[in-house]
């Protein structure tokens, strides 16, 4: 698992791969916030919903902690 910190070094999240190469970003508390498929080249929130294409698990990052998460 990669530790993801922010430009103070705070740290703001993890990225795991997992099953088939996909990549899960998850927020400083363990939250999962969504995945990326690199064999499809998507990204998807927890609930599946298709965020785009390319990897954009940093946006779902930045989207967190917009909404007040702890990311």
């Amino acid at each position: 698992m990669q530790r993801l910190y922010d430009s103070d070094m705070q740290l703001i999240g993890y990225l795991s791969e997992g099953a088939a190469g996909r990549v899960s970003v998850l927020d400083s508390d363990y939250k999962v916030l969504g995945y990326y498929y690199p064999s499809a080249d998507k990204t998807y929130t927890k609930d599946m919903a298709l965020v785009g294409r390319g990897n954009q698990l940093a946006a779902l990052l930045e989207r967190a902690k917009g909404e007040g998460g702890t990311a």
